[in-house]
């Protein structure tokens, strides 16, 4: 079920470390298509490919305004209670995380700098194995927080054509403007090319399978993606002699059960750790309800790992730069200090990466792939520019416009220098228009 990889007494560990596979040429390949088509084809391309790969057309790719708060009033009063509860906790979080206006005064130059938002953002939403409510709140409430203009969220159509209500109650309590009933690279394609009925935006952001995940990659540079690849789900759980096999175990499921092609380590210096836990993973799959998707992440990418401490353990986690880093050890101070690459790290055994899932407060679109080596959770920064303005007095223009002209010079672009001589420093005098 996990494989073993024993890396004890191994000098070189990133030389016998599992690699997950590349992305084939050919998905690349199936992804361009399906976006070259959309980008070509419109609405027309979104029907075609909606009803290959979701078996129903919505009567409207635009879900009726109106149908947010109707399904806000159909859902369970609790269901609706804990979708206020992690929208608070998550929209309090991300609250003043930009950063603020600033002025930046030196030789006579004033630079004024600010975070400025996005018109539109794209917030796409993974349906069809299950509904995702607590996604469209990990998306669309840091792109309020930003400022955007107006936050935009598609999701793949489930039965009927219709989205599923949890998931409409969800975007009206995150005050998403517009949802649409499309998923998969198509709907991708229709955020950053814009259809008939769904315009581009400037940005889009949001988890998927590795279809949606290279479609985002593909269409970055016409539109704003963030760096960090958020494909199919990833933990590595770090555990030793004092952790709760059953605690280890059920997190080791929690991300697995999303589905295939994630990745579930556990590592340990511990052999007896390792089989309380194997056997607990094993008797927990025995009445878990996502079994077969469960089994085909483990077949895929599950194993134990044993190294020969928490140094090496680091070591570990570093190579891979996990999605989710579980630390559940009787020291985990001893490990986080010398971890440099993870999406979310959560120490000690009552710290389920579950509850950042839903309910902390930053975002549980994180980096997974090994990007976590130069990119993190999604935030306010992934909706905004950096924007700034120059203002150059007399003073700062003599002062630094001999140096502008020279560099100009060196590099032989006449007419840059030329505009520093033209205004009547290091070189010729302003002319003087004809009388």
């Amino acid at each position: 079920m996990l494989d073993r990889v024993d890396l004890r007494g191994v000098d070189d560990i990133a030389s016998r470390l599992p690699r997950p596979e590349p992305i084939s040429a050919d998905s690349v390949a199936a992804v361009r298509k399906i976006i070259d088509a959309v980008r070509a084809g419109g609405d027309a391309a979104l029907a075609r490919f909606t009803q290959q790969f979701d078996a129903a057309v919505p009567p409207s790719w635009r879900v009726p305004p109106q149908e947010l708060a109707a399904a806000s009033d159909r859902i369970d009063s609790d269901l609706k209670s804990a979708l206020q509860a992690a929208a608070d906790s998550i929209a309090e979080f991300h609250q003043g995380r930009l950063s603020p206006e600033r002025t930046h005064c030196h030789q006579g130059i004033s630079i004024r700098s600010w975070d400025q938002p996005v018109g539109r953002a794209g917030c796409y939403v993974p349906g069809g194995r299950a509904a995702y409510p607590s996604t469209v709140l990990m998306t669309a409430l840091p792109a309020r927080a930003a400022g955007v203009g107006r936050v935009v969220l598609c999701v793949p159509p489930g039965p009927g054509g219709r989205v599923a209500d949890v998931t409409l109650a969800a975007a009206a309590v995150a005050g998403v403007d517009e949802v649409y009933a499309v998923g998969g690279a198509q709907a991708i394609a229709a955020l950053a090319y814009g259809t008939e009925s769904v315009a581009a935006v400037d940005v889009i952001v949001g988890p998927g399978n590795v279809y949606v995940a290279v479609a985002k990659q593909l269409v970055a540079g016409e539109v704003g993606v963030p760096a960090a690849f958020s494909g199919p789900s990833e933990v590595v759980v770090v555990a030793d002699g004092t952790t709760p096999a059953s605690y280890a175990a059920i997190d080791l499921i929690v991300q697995a059960e999303h589905g295939p092609d994630g990745l579930a380590w556990l590592v340990t210096w511990d052999i007896e750790a390792a089989g309380a836990i194997e056997a607990a993973v094993a008797e927990l799959l025995t009445t878990a309800a996502r079994r077969d998707d469960i089994l085909a992440t483990f077949s895929r990418s599950g194993n134990t790992v044993l190294v020969d401490g928490p140094e090496a353990a680091a070591e570990v986690v570093n190579l891979i730069a996990p999605e989710h880093l579980q630390i559940m050890t009787g020291d985990p101070e001893a490990i986080t200090g010398r971890v440099h690459h993870a999406g979310a790290i959560f120490c000690g055994s009552l710290s389920p990466a579950s509850i950042g899932d839903y309910l902390a407060g930053p975002s549980h679109v994180l980096p997974t792939g090994g990007t976590a080596r130069f990119a993190g959770a999604l935030g306010v920064r992934d909706f905004v520019k950096p924007m700034h303005e120059i203002t150059v007095t007399p003073e700062g223009l003599a002062a630094v416009g001999p140096h502008v002209a020279t560099l100009a010079t060196a590099e032989g672009l006449e007419a840059h220098a030329r505009s520093i001589h033209l205004r009547g420093v290091g070189g010729t005098r302003p002319e003087r228009g004809r009388r």
